[in-house]
């Protein structure tokens, strides 16, 4: 695991050098706000940057049910029964390994690792949505990846962790654009035209730090969001033609 401090935000970062996999601690002064919940096994270094920081984990924010980042989450809140978990109402029901899609959505498949039926028995103590405030956080709909995927918006820093509505590993792209380097957020995205929309929305919060599920931290990413989201529509057209 390699740990990357920036501003008050922790990244942890899994198989760094062949598939990384992230999470986030954010310090919250006297407490931590733990982003996403990576993989079964990343438990023990999640708990070993705690220790290392010497605040406790309070909260456990995920941005959406994918399994690689809800993958710990079982363990987590077994050994931290009184830490609260938080995500969409949406996706909430991703959890519970329904991938049935509501009316109101567009009609393309979930993909990705969405997990089966009663395989997490941790369910979530708070559903949040658009406009909800998490510590120091503002909680940004942002579908596409998955149907309730959210992103957390610090106003005071411009931090923005982004979950996957866009990638690093393998150049920076919006959810759904393959990049031959590291396909897989792609493979697992449900909507690419819910995606774009959700990239154009986090574009204009000018976020100081882009904060990923895959990929190493971006400091002053607006132009380069903004080159990822062209990309993108040039690539949607050229499917729809």
């Amino acid at each position: 695991m390699k740990i990357t401090q920036e501003d008050s935000v922790y990244q942890l970062t899994f198989f760094p050098a062949l598939f990384p996999v992230n999470c986030y601690l954010a310090d919250e002064g006297t407490t931590l706000t733990l982003i996403d919940a990576a993989l079964p096994f990343s438990y023990k270094g999640i708990l070993k940057a705690v220790e290392k920081i010497g605040k406790p984990i309070t909260r456990i924010v995920l941005t959406h049910a994918h399994s690689d980042h809800i993958g710990s989450l079982d363990r987590l809140k077994k050994l931290l029964p009184d830490c609260e978990v938080i995500m969409s109402a949406r996706d909430a029901k991703l959890l519970k390994g329904d991938a049935t899609l509501e009316e109101d959505e567009p009609q393309t498949p979930v993909r990705g690792g969405v997990p089966k039926p009663g395989q997490i028995q941790t369910t979530p103590d708070t559903l949040v949505s658009e406009g909800d405030i998490i510590g120091s956080f503002q909680v940004i709909a942002s579908p596409g990846h998955t149907p309730g995927h959210i992103a957390l918006y610090n106003e005071k820093t411009k931090v923005l962790i982004a979950g996957d509505a866009f990638q690093i590993r393998g150049g920076v792209a919006v959810s759904g654009e393959v990049k031959p380097l590291f396909p897989f957020p792609a493979w697992a995205t449900w909507n690419k035209e819910a995606a774009i929309q959700s990239a154009i929305k986090l574009k204009d919060l000018s976020p100081n730090l882009l904060c990923a599920g895959h990929g190493k931290l971006l400091k002053h990413p607006k132009g380069i969001m903004i080159h990822a989201i062209q990309q993108a529509k040039k690539a949607l057209k050229g499917r729809t033609k």
